[in-house]
Parts: C-alpha cells; sequence; structure tokens
C-alpha cells in the first residue's frame, strides 16, 4: 500500500512543486492551504506522514501539531521552517514534531526526510507489535486479545478492526473509511456492517459498553480510538 501524505503549505506554486515530486516518488498526496483545514484532514483521514508548513493562515503550524498530538495523533510530522528562524525548528520539536527541513530546501533532502521518518514509523510499528490499556492486552502479531489474562473470542473482522483502530489511534475515522481499508468495500451502502461490529467489539473490550472508555463515536463523523493519561 502506497504511503499517505498530507501536504499543509499556503504558498500554492510550492504546494503544487512538492506534491508533484512526492507523487513521482509513489506517494499518495493531499493538501491543505491553512491550519484549519489541516486539522480536520489529519483528524478525519488516515495519513502516514505530515508535511508541516509553521507559517499557516488560520491556526500556524505549531497549534496545529500541539493540537494533534494532545489527541493522540501519533503520525510522523515534518515541520518546514524558515532558514532565519532556526528557533523554530527547536519549538517543533519540543511540541511533538518528528522532524524540519528549513527553507529553502533542497528536494533530494526533503525526499530523504520523508523516506526516513516512514521507514522510522514502519519500523516502530512493527517492534510495538503489544499494546496493553486498561484491563486488556492486544498482541497484534500474534492476533490475540486478552482480558484479565483470559482470551477474548473475537472474530477475524474484529480483530482486524481493533488492529486498524489502534494503528490509528487519535484518528477519526469515517464508516466509509473502516469499509474501505477493513472489509475492502469500495461502496458505502453497508455502513451499518460498521456500526454492528464495533457494537460487538465495545461488548468485549469495554467495562462499559454503553459508556466506552475506548472506541468512542464522534457525533456525525465516525469512531476513534482514545487511551487516556493512565493507558499506554
Amino acid at each position: 500500500m502506497r504511503s499517505r501524505i498530507l501536504l499543509v503549505e499556503d504558498e500554492e506554486s510550492l504546494r503544487l512543486f512538492v506534491g508533484d515530486s512526492l507523487r513521482s516518488e509513489g506517494y499518495c498526496v493531499d493538501y491543505a492551504s491553512d491550519g484549519i483545514e489541516a486539522l480536520e484532514k489529519a483528524l478525519h483521514s488516515p495519513v502516514d506522514l505530515i508535511v508541516l508548513d509553521v507559517m499557516l493562515p488560520g491556526k500556524d503550524g505549531f497549534d496545529v501539531c500541539q493540537a494533534l498530538r494532545s489527541e493522540g495523533f501519533s503520525t510522523p510530522i515534518l515541520m518546514l521552517t524558515a532558514r532565519s528562524r532556526t528557533e523554530d525548528a527547536v519549538r517543533g520539536l519540543k511540541i511533538g514534531a518528528d522532524d524540519y527541513v528549513t527553507k529553502p530546501f533542497e528536494m533530494k533532502e526533503l525526499m530523504a526526510r520523508v523516506a526516513a521518518l516512514l521507514r522510522r514509523a514502519r519500523t516502530n510499528s512493527s517492534e510495538a507489535s503489544v499494546f496493553e490499556f486498561g484491563r486488556l492486552c492486544v498482541d497484534l502479531r500474534g492476533t490475540e486479545v486478552r482480558r484479565d489474562g483470559e482470551i477474548l473470542n473475537l472474530s477475524a473482522r474484529e480483530f482486524q478492526l481493533l488492529r486498524y483502530l489502534i494503528e490509528h489511534r487519535g484518528e477519526t475515522l469515517s464508516r466509509e473509511v473502516l469499509l474501505r481499508e477493513v472489509w475492502g468495500y469500495k461502496s458505502d451502502m453497508h455502513t451499518r456492517t460498521v456500526d454492528m461490529r464495533m457494537a460487538n467489539l465495545r461488548q468485549q473490550i469495554e467495562d462499559d459498553p454503553k459508556h466506552p472508555r475506548y472506541i468512542v463515536t464522534v457525533q456525525g463523523l465516525g469512531y476513534k480510538f482514545k487511551l487516556g493519561e493512565g493507558d499506554a
């Protein structure tokens, strides 16, 4: 599957140039031209990397980065900063950015940093194959879920759904996205299927399925997997 990149840049010519370069490397690219649009797309559409300019209308890159991290959004963020303001890079790293490139930049450098961040994210994802939260232990590699040490009897589809939620924790996932990514459906005619599977999954993993702690409904948008401060 091709990596999905959200490019956030308000300067149209640079946005198009960088976007074309990323696509030529085989990436799927989506765009945002201001901070508010960036937050909306990052939280509601699965992405593997965000290339985020600091100077943006609406909300600047720092506000966007901080808001995403406060939501538990773990996707790598590469910030673009002006060369004359290197303190921006330090500030960005402190609030959760993974790397930065200063403007003007060589396209080869940007491509190399993008590839490195995506490679690191894939490595971290494969290494962190066991997630423990609350009374649950989820072994993504071993396809096993335990609650208080007892194995839960999840169906294959329910496990795939839980795995996708965990891997995209902090993101709001629409029913259409879940149907496409978990079920492989191209149509939105069966969105009730997602709701039924979510209800079954909540019955298995939530202490109080009617007031879920982990799999929360985002009204009118979809679902989000959240971990609290006391969780892993």
